[in-house]
């Protein structure tokens, strides 16, 4: 295994290994500072952070507000908050060492104005952010703003020739680097474009080689690129190390952090992830963002899936082969259908999916009673955790805050379940029937020597595993 050695980044000498932001609420200050401690880049997720009151318990985040407009504001203000909490706890755990980030995602609801306010408040803390979710034009204007590093988070060089013309080149001297996220293998929300298929992976090789060619066309030589996703030992990336091709290269780590002490993710969770097997994350669009996403196969994941699978088109007046009368809601309201999918309706209702949920695409699904008033409850409560999310409808543009659209019964309610997962760990489901994201290699903590008979590394201990390449 070759030597890591540091490299410079963000203005310092550095170890080559960074830290994966994970939102909501996983990767807190605690472990960024542990990680930035061990010499690397520790980064906390800025998206509606934790909050503490003065004797240090957690703030429940609460919304009262009678409107989707009041709860957007009092969301903004959690996530400042705790964003600002987490700052301060990474600053005192990293002892003065390694760099401190702040990741976001751009498509999460007032981004620009969270990240503002979290960095008017941090000044001195925060050494770079880290942005993905959408195109962050405006990441670089914000850097400048305070003087921060930033890294944008891209799966093309496309998408960096895209970013750079348009906005970065004004602000070249603060980029610090830039993530590429394979879009395959990483966990979360992927940055699968409509020309690459979800179901044939790419070799990120030639994705990360012409990344580095589009960088150094704009004199980015010497600016490091971070490999993201499906990074687990550093000696199956050995060729990639002092290799021209690709020039200065750093290795993010989002789903190994999840298996330490200082990780703040529950029990139950944790002992999840140890047995894991390969497939059992599962990448899918059920996500209010509209992006492809990766998560574990559970039984939240499964019961979206057959929620999509009851689904039959339907039109307004007899068209063709739809033919075959079927009534929607309390009123009965006439749609028509197919004769074949009035069958499947009808079949369905006696399993007991008798609740028809018209979908933005002219279809309906199926759920019971008990689950349709759980969806269009999550519906009204919605808080604009997102800048757009077709679960709701929610747009945070003036002046209607709507997509236009109907709301989609297809997905969920983001913020809800994240929340739960992140905050109800004495409930051992909780992690069966929330969303449980995670990179593809997730499997691996099974099969891994290094977690054997249920071993839970401290950060500082993992740092230390995989800077021997194993």
């Amino acid at each position: 295994m070759k030597t890591i050695n540091a490299i410079r980044m963000g203005g310092s000498d550095i170890l080559p290994l960074v830290e994966g932001g994970k939102g909501v609420a996983v990767s807190n200050g605690r472990t960024a500072g542990q990680w930035a401690a061990s010499g690397g880049i520790g980064t906390f997720s800025a998206v509606n952070a934790d909050s503490y009151d003065e004797q240090g318990r957690l703030i429940p985040q609460l919304y009262h507000g009678r409107t989707r407009r009041e709860r957007h504001e009092e969301l903004v203000a959690y996530a400042i908050e705790g964003g600002l909490a987490q700052a301060r706890r990474a600053h005192e755990e990293s002892n003065g060492q390694g760099r401190i980030h702040a990741n976001i995602l751009w498509e999460m609801g007032a981004a620009e104005r969270v990240i503002t306010g979290i960095l008017e408040g941090a000044k001195g803390l925060i050494n770079g952010i880290t942005c993905g979710a959408g195109m962050p034009y405006k990441l670089s204007e914000i850097a400048a703003k305070f003087n921060v590093h930033y890294y944008p988070i891209v799966s093309s060089a496309r998408a960096f020739n895209a970013l750079w013309r348009r906005a970065y080149h004004k602000v070249a001297d603060l980029m610090g680097g830039v993530v590429y996220e394979d879009p395959w293998l990483a966990g979360g929300h992927n940055g699968l474009s409509n020309s690459e298929d979800p179901t044939k992976p790419e070799s990120p090789l030639p994705r990360v080689i012409a990344l580095r060619r589009q960088m150094r066309e704009f004199g980015l030589d010497a600016t490091p690129i971070i490999m993201a996703g499906g990074v687990w030992w550093l000696e199956e990336w050995e060729d990639w190390i002092d290799n021209p091709d690709i020039g200065p290269i750093a290795f993010q780590f989002g789903t190994r952090p999840l298996l330490t002490r200082e990780s703040p993710i529950s029990e139950a969770w944790k002992q999840k992830l140890l047995t894991l097997k390969d497939g059992d994350v599962f990448l899918n669009r059920f996500s209010p963002t509209g992006f492809y996403s990766s998560a574990v196969n559970n039984d939240f994941i499964k019961g979206l899936r057959a929620r999509n699978e009851r689904q039959v088109a339907y039109t307004t007046e007899p068209v063709g082969a739809h033919s075959a009368e079927y009534g929607v809601g309390p009123r009965k309201r006439v749609v028509w259908l197919t004769p074949a999918d009035l069958k499947r309706v009808l079949g369905w209702e006696r399993e007991g999916y008798t609740e028809a949920l018209r979908t933005p695409d002219s279809t309906l699904v199926f759920e019971t009673p008990e689950a349709a008033t759980e969806i269009r409850l999550d519906q009204v409560n919605c808080m604009g955790c997102l800048s757009h999310c077709r679960f709701s409808n929610w747009a945070q543009e003036e002046p209607d805050y709507s997509t236009g659209k109907k709301a989609d019964p297809r997905s969920f309610c983001i913020q809800k379940t994240l929340q739960d997962i992140a905050h109800d760990g004495e409930h051992p489901d909780s992690v069966d029937r929330n969303l449980m994201f995670s990179g593809h290699n997730g499997y691996r903590f099974a099969s891994d020597p290094f977690y054997s008979n249920g071993f839970i590394p401290t950060v500082k201990q993992l740092v230390d595993r995989i800077l021997t390449g194993r």
